[in-house]
């Protein structure tokens, strides 16, 4: 089962007024202009999904997939120009995502409610990046935390940029890492003697914690190949080492035996891209984007996506888009009671089997020059809906808003 976190509203604090420059900027020999910290812009996302399906990896690959998550993030974006032409910027998000999963509930059934039936995610982050205005050279640091009530995550990132030939190339570097804890629940009648639920609650009996440390990497080079063409290429290969496997999901066997799902503990990621951008005019643009992925878990999979822009004037604008996935999946997937009793590792998880799927859907862009309802400080407002349809039954739904303040 897979959560879509995206992030939404906290509060908007009127800080944008509130931090105006108060003192005249001091001219170096070098003609940049010092000025106190300001805030850049305020961005606020809220997105609502809901999915439904009927192949829940919690009990064996059947059973109900329906799922909500109401998320929701902000983030202030604040930036300092120093004396010799470069520009600190500091970039703050809070997110917090709300959901439900009615297959989460059958953990354990005979209670009123699991403990990982609905629950609250909170994550922030912060992120320091000084770039060269001349050159457009960057480097910068970032730290994050992400809290639930099973799991909980600290992330460290760094990230590098360099333009050359004129800044028509520009190299892009990333490197994370996300070291992560999680309680090791299990199904109600797989728990040994005295094996706790997992839950808060439950303070007499507690279940262990288990690692799961991820490290990736991304690697882009984008060129302007034209006045009308520019291409992307994006190698981002990754590293996951520790509980993999989510130990609260069964697997059924031919012999009629049951256990909690099995995985490698390490797993290789290379996902290979490209991106193509077309300006065909002032009112069209064609965006295209192909992916490749594969792993040591067997797992092939393409992506194909186009979204063409469609400008109505210089404020506005829909952008409608489609997307096709096809999947092979891992060699350690098998549908409910399949499984053969000498497997070591084994999944009925859906997300990991053989599938194809596709998404469409539209975004609308509003950024009028007096702002959004004549609110200056209201610069963008953005609507996108998008639906998705898996081959495996599993269908979703997702509509997000996204406001940007300056």
């Amino acid at each position: 089962m897979r959560k879509i976190y995206l992030g939404v509203l906290a509060l908007y604090l009127g800080i944008l007024s509130s931090h105006a420059q108060t003192a005249a900027p001091v001219k170096d020999t070098s003609n940049y202009e010092t000025r106190k910290l300001k805030v850049d812009e305020v961005n606020f996302v809220s997105a609502y999904y809901h999915q439904n399906g009927n192949n829940s990896a919690v009990t064996g690959g059947i059973g109900t997939e329906n799922l909500t998550d109401f998320a929701n993030t902000l983030d202030v974006q604040l930036s300092k120009l120093t004396g010799n032409g470069h520009k600190n910027t500091f970039n703050f998000e809070l997110g917090v995502d709300h959901y439900t999963s009615a297959s989460s509930d059958k953990i354990d059934p005979y209670s009123v409610s699991s403990a990982s039936r609905q629950d609250t995610r909170v994550y922030p982050s912060i992120n320091w990046t000084n770039s060269n205005e001349k050159t457009g050279n960057a480097y910068g640091f970032s730290l994050s935390y992400s809290h639930e009530f099973d799991y909980q995550s600290k992330g460290f990132g760094f990230n590098l940029t360099r333009v050359f030939n004129n800044k028509n190339t520009q190299f892009d570097f990333k490197a994370q890492a996300f070291l992560d804890t999680w309680k090791v629940i299990l199904p109600v009648e797989l728990r040994p003697p005295g094996y706790g639920s997992g839950s808060n609650r439950d303070e007499r009996n507690p279940v262990p914690n288990a690692p799961r440390n991820s490290f990736s990497t991304s690697f882009s080079l984008s060129q302007v190949i034209s006045t009308r063409l520019q291409a992307a290429l994006i190698v981002e290969p990754s590293y996951q080492k520790g509980l993999l496997a989510t130990k609260y999901q069964r697997d059924y066997f031919t012999d009629g035996s049951e256990r909690v799902e099995n995985l490698p503990g390490g797993r290789y990621k290379l996902p290979v891209a490209i991106r193509l951008n077309y300006f065909l005019d002032d009112h069209f643009v064609i965006r295209t984007f192909y992916r490749y992925y594969m792993d040591n878990w067997g797992i092939r999979a393409h992506t194909a996506e186009i979204e063409v822009p469609i400008k109505f004037s210089s404020f506005a604008s829909i952008s409608p888009f489609y997307r096709y996935n096809t999947q092979q999946g891992t060699r350690y997937f098998t549908p409910y009671g399949l499984h053969n009793p000498t497997d070591v590792f084994y999944t009925s998880d859906y997300d990991l089997s053989t599938l194809h799927s596709n998404f469409i859907g539209a975004n609308l862009r509003l950024s009028p020059p007096n702002g959004i309802f004549g609110w200056q400080h209201l610069n963008t407002l953005e609507l996108r809906y998008g639906h998705y349809m898996r081959s495996t039954g599993l269908n979703s739904d997702i509509l997000t808003l996204a406001l940007k303040f300056k």
